[in-house]
């Protein structure tokens, strides 16, 4: 499975010079968060691909209006042709507001959702707004990482963690990073191609249940 994971900076040549040729190859787009929602809704309209997304800290608009034709993850497990995906949009409180979290406040939203991991037999690709605490983050309070994500990493173990927040144009930035767990971690600001193959697992009862809670808010 190929996937277009985007984040943070809309890409010009996407956007302004968009050609079907660019996006052929891809089954999947992903964003990872503080994109305008009118480039996601031109991306999922013109590229014939579906697009998943999460919320970064600075899509406010997103509450009330959120980009149309696409698929919200926000704690959620998703599977989609094989590919378990879990979205933890928002990034570290630095001061009042919608979509950003204490460190508490990150902790419980993965505790809710590990009897839906569970359910689902893991994740493959964790797809968050702030990255990781000590991997890719910056100090400066707004673009600290969360040390919850962790746990997750260590316990699933999912081949890809995907994120932004922090943009290439700050310095001292890394696309990519091997975490001791084997998760790959990908900050996908501007645009990022990934291939994964499906994990091969099976719905069980519980798995299909859950899917179809999931369709449903989808739909």
């Amino acid at each position: 499975m190929k996937i277009l994971a985007v984040a943070d900076e809309e890409n010009d040549v996407l956007w302004n010079y968009f050609k079907p040729k660019m996006v052929k190859d891809y089954d999947l787009i992903i964003s990872c968060g503080d994109l305008d929602r009118e480039y996601l809704d031109f991306l999922v309209t013109m590229a014939k691909k579906p697009l998943l997304f999460i919320k970064g800290n600075h899509d406010l608009s997103y509450l009330n209006n959120p980009p149309g034709g696409c698929f919200d993850i926000e704690d959620k497990v998703y599977d989609y042709k094989g590919v378990r995906f879990l979205g933890l949009g928002g990034s570290l409180r630095y001061k009042n507001g919608e979509c950003m979290y204490t460190e508490e406040e990150m902790k419980k939203r993965i505790n809710k959702l590990k009897p839906a991991i569970r359910a689902m037999g893991g994740i493959d690709v964790l797809v968050t707004h702030a990255p990781l605490r000590h991997y890719g983050d910056r100090e400066d309070l707004p673009h600290k990482g969360f040390e919850c994500f962790e746990e997750l990493l260590n316990k699933y173990r999912p081949k890809y963690m995907l994120y932004g927040h922090v943009h290439e144009r700050y310095g001292d930035f890394t696309r990519i990073i091997e975490h001791p767990s084997g998760t790959r971690l990908i900050n996908c600001c501007d645009r990022q191609d990934i291939e994964i193959e499906p994990s091969g697992y099976k719905h069980t009862y519980f798995s299909e249940r859950y899917q179809k809670k999931i369709w449903e808010k989808l739909l």
